[in-house]
């Protein structure tokens, strides 16, 4: 549906709509829409069948009041579209990218949620309302900046939010991955290697090796050589060493969609604001509340694994939520775990713990206080915590000399574990 009071596009002298109408769809079911309003103001809402319907899949916690009802009154945005999806756009030089190569200006989510829309993270696609395509070659002008122009229909149609740079490829049957003409359907991400640091898919690959060595559910992952990687921008091929194939725990085996949200999105928190604006104490709130003591278990495991391997990025987008039944959440399978203090010396943790967020300070005392903090099972935490330290200390032990990392990355974590509190308590028990 578009309206059409118009404005001119000053580039082509052509008029354009002023309200423009997004379909969102999950599981390609239209739920609601999207709507472009006068002075860029962004307006969601469900449609009335969603709200009518009492089996209705889950889009997202955050649209849960306290009482478990689905919220309906949803205030406008402006300019940025409503947090939900803005975190299913890509983040910092992946945004910048794709927004370059589909013509659209990166600070205009909208626009660049319109282009990207046919694969994004979890079961939503997005569409213009009656199937209407943004006209070729033409330009819309904002107020202070351009939105889209001519060259969408040669966009990598997809976004997956990060800010190392990614595809969605597919795995061909030789090994080798290739990245899809228009991006779309394919079930797995690569990650090349990081300009900044080395051996990052490396590192990354390791740890979740070890992670599911330990007993705890990760996405599948391998490590590829770039030679094999076809398809990619002009450019890359500057790039040395490895990349990382990740396969998309959000699609099933045949293409179809699982829906996911990260607790970005859970919390209604812009990409920005990922380290600031919870907790971990909060993360287990939800998670208590809608999962129980498995989800609970499981995200102990992840937390002091995380711990151990020095990993000072797990930040709301690094945890997520999965619909495999399309209304109940779990957490998803693991994912992004990296040693950072391989590369940055900085022993804190992403969000906050207690009092203190240096991971060197966990401790069987700190887990205790947070459990009574957080209203869990002492016993709980306290096995699960205790549990993850006695197996990576034992996988670790045996592995890291098998591991694809370079001896001063197994020195520095070496290190880094010998100063932990908790790893010296239970080692010497």
């Amino acid at each position: 549906m578009r309206r059409s009071v118009p404005f001119i596009n000053w580039v082509t002298k052509t008029t354009m709509p002023d309200v423009t109408v997004l379909n969102v769809l999950l599981y390609g079911r239209a739920i609601g829409t999207l709507t472009l309003l006068p002075g860029e103001r962004i307006l969601f809402a469900f449609s009335q069948d969603y709200i009518d319907a009492p089996d209705r899949p889950t889009l997202s916690l955050s649209f849960k009041d306290q009482l478990g009802e689905l919220i309906t009154t949803i205030r406008p945005t402006q300019t940025r579209l409503p947090t939900f999806f803005s975190n299913l756009l890509p983040e910092g030089s992946l945004r910048d990218y794709l927004a370059e190569r589909a013509g659209v200006n990166a600070q205009r989510e909208f626009f660049l949620l319109w282009v990207l829309g046919r694969d994004l993270p979890g079961a939503i696609t997005i569409e213009p309302a009656e199937g209407e395509a943004w006209p070729r070659g033409g330009q819309h002008e904002g107020s202070d900046h351009d939105h889209v122009h001519g060259g969408q229909e040669t966009a990598l149609r997809f976004s997956l939010a990060g800010v190392q740079l990614k595809f969605s490829a597919v795995m061909e049957t030789a090994g080798g991955l290739t990245v899809p003409a228009e991006g779309v359907g394919g079930r797995w991400i690569v990650k090349l290697p990081s300009t900044k640091f080395q051996g990052v898919p490396e590192n990354e690959f390791a740890m979740m090796t070890l992670a599911r060595m330990i007993g705890m559910e990760v996405a599948d992952v391998e490590l590829v050589e770039l030679e094999v990687v076809s398809g990619l921008p002009k450019g890359i091929g500057r790039l040395k060493g490895s990349a990382l194939a990740v396969k998309r725990f959000d699609r099933t085996e045949e293409g179809g969609l699982i829906h996911s949200e990260d607790f970005a999105q859970v919390f209604g928190v812009y990409p920005e604001r990922k380290y600031e604006r919870a907790s971990y104490r909060n993360i287990t709130e939800v998670i208590w509340a809608e999962i129980g003591e498995q989800g609970i278990e499981e995200f102990i495991r992840r937390l002091v694994f995380s711990v151990l391997i020095g990993n000072a990025d797990m930040h709301l987008k690094n945890w997520s939520l999965i619909y495999r039944d399309q209304r109940h959440p779990a957490l998803s399978p693991g994912y992004d775990f990296v040693s950072t203090i391989a590369y940055i010396d900085d022993p804190n943790m992403a969000l906050g713990f207690l009092r203190s967020k240096s991971m060197l300070d966990t401790s069987i005392d700190v887990l205790t206080r947070f459990a009574a903090k957080a209203r869990l099972s002492e016993k709980l935490v306290l096995s699960a915590a205790t549990g993850t330290v006695e197996r990576f200390m034992a996988a670790w032990s045996v592995e890291r000399k098998h591991l694809p990392i370079s001896k001063h990355m197994i020195k520095t974590l070496e290190q880094h574990l010998r100063k932990i509190e908790l790893v010296r308590e239970i080692v010497k028990a």
